[in-house]
């Protein structure tokens, strides 16, 4: 199902719930990419692959919903490494993003212990909160 209108917006309804919480940059991107990549690939899932990758470059999740990074770029190592790279994915966290960025975004997600932990830590900590909030989100 295609994730724009005909004049080029995103559909709403259409895109995942974290993306409906997000700006219109961030729907449009995901929904562009992803209608270009089912129409290139014909493969829902690969689709929708393409898409968060596209997201990524330019957004961070935070919370329950996406956000502007201050520049863009690969998002974690396996976005850096590209399709076939065995590393993990950092599930939308800006894990090449300062200490400092990281720790502001921990901050604004009230991570107890974040004063103490090291990048690696806070890109975790920052995923299992987005994680939870996401579920919450879901549940209203």
């Amino acid at each position: 199902m295609p994730k724009t209108t005909g004049s080029g917006s995103a559909r709403k309804n259409e895109l995942p719930s974290t993306l409906q919480r997000s700006d219109q940059k961030a729907q449009d991107t995901f929904a562009k990419t992803y209608d270009s990549a089912l129409d290139e690939y014909g493969d829902e899932q690969r689709a929708a692959q393409t898409a968060y990758a596209s997201l990524k470059r330019t957004h961070e999740k935070v919370g329950d919903h996406w956000e502007a990074k201050d520049s863009s770029g690969p998002s974690d190592q396996k976005a850096a490494e590209g399709r076939k790279s065995s590393a993990q994915t950092a599930g939308g966290v800006d894990a090449n993003a300062t200490k400092d960025h990281l720790y502001e975004v921990a901050a604004r997600l009230d991570i107890s212990g974040r004063s103490s932990m090291t990048k690696e830590e806070l890109v975790t900590a920052i995923q299992k909160a987005n994680e939870k909030k996401t579920r919450e989100s879901r549940e209203k």
